[in-house]
């Protein structure tokens, strides 16, 4: 049996609630006590721009109890000059994520990097002893995503990953319906998560002065400084992540293996498509159209076209969800409301909550960081076959293409120098 396999099993038997000790070496038990319910949680926040040091994490942490929010890391020391004012200057600022794992009273980290840092720094905090909290996508290679899950498991982590629609209702509802069978047979999925932007060039300049831009590339290739490279313009350059396929990829194929209960496999065949305008500045591709195809014959269509959600397609009906809302034909499959069906799934209504939890009790967060890397690499997947312009065969449990070099040189990137683990 590969080791793959054997990892399958394990997780399956973690999300039921179930030990086996014959596997314990590859999912061992979590060797630190629960922190009680009125001790705090020391925390460090490593990436404060728009979405670590705005509401989404910064400010939820703050208005938590449950955090004693500690220190707060950026290369760019205007925003951590920002975040730390936030935090009434509670939080200590940091240039280095190295130094703040480091300190000893600190139990966790939220990581919200450019998605080239979150294998480095997520897998430092766990060799540091930290619990993680890590933005999606969870990877930029399949390669990253499988060391950041041996990473956590071989350190006993508690790993939560920012797939945050599992703690909504409405996509829970969704799931639960589809497993309970209100739809019938699944026959195809639907994922439609946007166009890529366009842009123009502008020239290459001398970065501002309180951003070190060596230290925001990192593992990624040295480039001359660009404006529309940097800060959250970095989703769509390859050397940084994966476009609008790992963007919004990322959430909706996380729920659509959650559905179909292929948490811990995927796709076997994937054929894709893009669009790449040569008026773009920009490189990742704008307009896209990805075909996959399930063991069990059920295909998804990821598309830049039509109303940002998931669409189920069954013999029974059809089932519509996104941010907002639910719908379904015929209406009544929706009578069957989340959380009262036989089959019934983790109850979430936070994330941060969730991972505050596991903390405390250190069971496996909602969105484990392997469940997350199966999703990333659906979306990994896509764009290998976009790029390469053909037909991919994938075996999930190998996490190989079958006969295909030039795909499998694709799952992972050579790291600069000097910014290896």
């Amino acid at each position: 049996m590969s080791p793959n396999v054997s990892r399958r099993q394990v997780l399956k038997t973690a999300l039921t609630g179930v030990v086996v000790g014959a596997t314990s070496r590859i999912l061992p038990a979590y060797t630190r006590g629960p922190v009680s319910a009125n001790e705090r949680i020391g925390l460090g926040i490593i990436g404060v721009g728009g979405l670590g040091g705005g509401g989404h994490h910064l400010g939820n942490v703050l208005r938590m109890p449950d955090f004693e929010l500690l220190a707060v890391c950026d290369v760019d020391s205007r925003r951590v000059d920002s975040a730390v004012k936030k935090s009434k200057g509670k939080a200590q600022g940091y240039a280095d994520f190295r130094k703040l794992h480091e300190r000893k009273d600190i139990d966790a980290v939220i990581i919200a990097s450019p998605d080239h840092w979150h294998s480095i720094m997520s897998r430092h905090a766990c060799m540091a002893g930290k619990d993680v909290y890590c933005e999606k996508p969870l990877s930029l290679t399949v390669a990253e995503g499988r060391e950041m899950s041996d990473t956590a498991r071989r350190y006993d982590r508690v790993f939560q990953t920012g797939t945050q629609q599992r703690s909504d209702w409405r996509f829970r509802w969704a799931c639960e319906l589809v497993r309970n069978g209100k739809l019938g047979k699944i026959k195809s999925i639907r994922a439609c998560i946007g166009t890529g932007p366009k842009d123009t060039q502008v020239a290459n300049s001398a970065p501002p002065k309180e951003l070190d831009f060596d230290s925001w590339l990192g593992p990624a290739p040295l480039v001359p400084y660009n404006s529309k490279r940097c800060h959250y313009k970095f989703r769509w350059w390859y050397d940084y992540s994966g476009g609008k396929m790992t963007d919004w990829g990322a959430h909706h194929h996380d729920i659509v293996q959650w559905a179909l209960d292929t948490e811990l496999s995927g796709p076997t065949e994937i054929e894709a498509t893009g669009v790449w305008p040569a008026s773009n500045f920009l490189e990742t591709a704008v307009d896209f159209d990805v075909h996959y195809t399930y063991p069990s014959g059920i295909t998804m269509h990821t598309t830049s076209e039509g109303r940002n959600g998931i669409t189920f397609y069954g013999e029974k009906g059809e089932l519509f969800v996104c941010r907002g809302a639910i719908s379904a034909n015929p209406k009544e499959i929706l009578e069957d409301k989340v959380g009262t069906m036989p089959i019934q799934l983790q109850v979430s209504t936070s994330h941060h909550r969730n991972f505050v939890e596991c903390i405390r009790t250190r069971k496996m967060a909602l969105s484990d960081v392997e469940l997350s890397h199966r999703s990333a690499t659906v979306c990994h997947l896509g764009n290998v076959s976009m790029l390469l312009g053909r037909k991919l065969q994938w075996d999930p449990d190998r996490e190989r293409f079958e006969g295909d070099d030039a795909a499998n040189r694709m799952l992972s990137r050579p790291q600069r120098e000097g910014w290896r683990i």
